[in-house]
């Protein structure tokens, strides 16, 4: 068997009048995050995870922000899109496992839903996705200016 270890970060700034969007799952939250897309920042590291695992470069790459097609799109449309690109290679899902850093809001009771959201896009069972949230407590960067994630993953192929 052969395996791939990638890994992707995403960071979006705080913006108003969006919805928050992480792991395909919509969270109530009095601000959502600026981008071209649903701004998933989460979705987004799970891709460019992905794509790095097999040196196919990154989300940028296959849905640019200058293209109007991906405005507004739903990043785990964006995810399918990208998975078919792994299972052509001959890669499957081994594990993935992702942080979200943010003050807020808790992650907490979103979590598990995160988790089985990404699971079927990705061909992978729950078990197989790992959803932690941290905070930044101002170290990283100030909690007022924006949400990060990151996101590792293995294939097997």
């Amino acid at each position: 068997m052969k395996v791939r270890i990638g890994y992707g970060f995403d960071l979006h700034r705080w913006a108003e009048n969006r919805r928050l969007v992480l792991g395909g799952v919509e969270i109530p939250h009095e601000m959502g995050l600026l981008g071209h897309s649903d701004a998933d920042a989460l979705t987004h590291a799970v891709i460019d995870a992905l794509l790095g695992a097999l040196a196919m470069g990154d989300i940028g790459q296959h849905f640019p922000d200058t293209d109007p097609r991906f405005k507004d799109a739903d990043s785990i449309e964006l995810l399918k899109t990208t998975m078919i690109l792994i299972r052509d290679a001959g890669y499957r899902v081994g594990n993935v496992d992702c942080t979200i850093v943010a003050d807020a809001p808790k992650m907490a009771p979103h979590i598990r839903r995160i988790r089985r959201t990404l699971a079927e896009p990705l061909g992978a069972s729950e078990d197989q996705v790992s959803v932690k949230a941290t905070r930044t407590e101002g170290v990283i960067f100030q909690p007022e200016d924006g949400l990060l994630a990151m996101a590792c993953v293995l294939l097997e192929g």
